[in-house]
């Protein structure tokens, strides 16, 4: 049995059936061939707010965008943490410490230098 879809604007005028017309959910249940615990579902995910209920075909509230942007961010982060962890574990076993070397490129009473990795 395939699962019904009911669209935005039905499930807002079963609402308002409800809520705004006073028909009983048994009653509005009947004339739209919809189970009664749908319908209080429906009433209650409209009094939650109003503004972003029902919002249909893989569209999300804003809170979602901002949880599934976040995701991915953290993501992210993370791959570039391993790309840095093991970068940092190749270099440090050239038998130098931490991998790195410090090479002056100034005259000795400057404090400019730069860091190049070591070759085994």
């Amino acid at each position: 049995m395939e699962r019904r879809k009911f669209t935005r604007e039905f499930k807002l005028e079963a609402v308002r059936l409800i809520k705004e017309r006073g028909v009983s959910y048994g009653q509005a249940s009947q004339d739209l061939g919809v189970h009664p615990s749908q319908l209080r579902d429906w009433v209650k995910k409209f009094a939650d707010d109003p503004q972003h209920a029902f919002p249909g075909h893989g569209q999300m509230k804003p809170e979602q965008l901002e949880i599934a942007r976040l995701k991915r961010e953290v993501t992210k982060l993370k791959a570039e943490r391993d790309i840095l962890k093991n970068a940092r574990r190749s270099l440090s076993s050239c038998g130098h410490r931490n991998g790195l070397r410090y090479v002056l490129s100034a005259p000795r009473g400057a404090a400019v230098g730069f860091l190049v990795a070591s070759t085994p």
